[in-house]
């Protein structure tokens, strides 16, 4: 056991260092492993003194890799701390295979809410806002965000007053709140395509006296077919060997402007 206990200070310091520092030494040999020591280190310097063994130990130990969610890495934080609080150099072991157990299920956790749930709902409802002419979208986005970092704020002292209790007693939760994410994130995305994405068949070729109407045929099959092969186009390129986002971007904007020109499609 260290003598030392962390207060109300060290918490601010670690949750400003986690909110602007922790990827700013981000590498694709280590990751966040340095950007992890940076945000912890005045608080392993006060639980075993500066220029000592151990803390040259645990340093070391924090600079292997690691990699996780931004918005879930100050839970692991919380618990690793206060196991070296509690045991000091002892819970070496502990530490570094507790990191390398959540780091995976955190950052699965994490991407499905943060990075893709809650930016694909209120990114939605922002930019239809937009759309409109409303400026209130922007103001519910910017909510959003600080709801979020509210949220990556206290969860740092919840973690370290629990301990590694809080990853045992919150397991099936986080199991099934990840699978519902998940799913979650699927509705939104094709609830984006068909909303965002306003394209329709402008192409009516005669058949004999009648003019056909591709558009509306489909419509009846599927309603917003088009805007789903658009997406499922894209889809597709982004899994060919050296396509990028942007070289599809590119791709997808020659080829609306010149079906666009010949009168194949049009906007909704």
């Amino acid at each position: 056991m260290t003598n030392y206990k962390l207060n109300d200070k060290d918490f601010k310091q670690i949750n400003e260092r986690s909110l602007f520092g922790f990827q700013l030494g981000w590498n694709y040999e280590r990751m966040q492993a340095s950007g992890y020591l940076y945000h912890i280190l005045p608080q392993l310097r006060k639980i075993y003194g500066d220029g000592t063994p151990e803390l040259k130990e645990m340093m070391e130990t924090h600079t292997q890799f690691f990699n996780t969610s931004n918005f879930f890495n100050t839970i692991i934080t919380g618990i690793d701390l206060a196991v070296e609080e509690e045991q000091g150099i002892k819970g070496k072991e502990t530490v570094a295979g507790m990191k390398a157990g959540l780091m995976g299920s955190f950052a699965a956790i994490g991407d499905s809410i943060f990075a893709a749930l809650i930016p694909a709902i209120f990114g939605a409802i922002a930019a239809s806002m937009a759309k409109q002419g409303n400026p209130i979208g922007i103001f519910i986005w910017i909510a959003a965000q600080i709801v979020v970092d509210v949220f990556r704020w206290v969860q740092l002292k919840i973690a370290y007053k629990e301990g590694v209790n809080l990853v045992t007693t919150m397991q099936h939760t986080l199991n099934a709140l990840t699978d519902a994410a998940s799913l979650m994130g699927v509705f939104m995305v094709g609830a984006l395509v068909a909303t965002m994405i306003n394209v329709k068949f402008a192409w009516a070729p005669v058949v004999g006296t009648v003019p056909l109407n591709i558009q509306n045929n489909l419509d009846m099959i599927l309603p917003r077919i088009l805007p789903a092969l658009i997406c499922g186009f894209v889809y597709w390129m982004l899994g060919k060997k050296g396509m990028t986002s942007t070289k599809a971007i590119f791709i997808v904007l020659i080829l609306a402007i010149a079906l666009g020109a010949l009168g194949i499609i049009a906007k909704a």
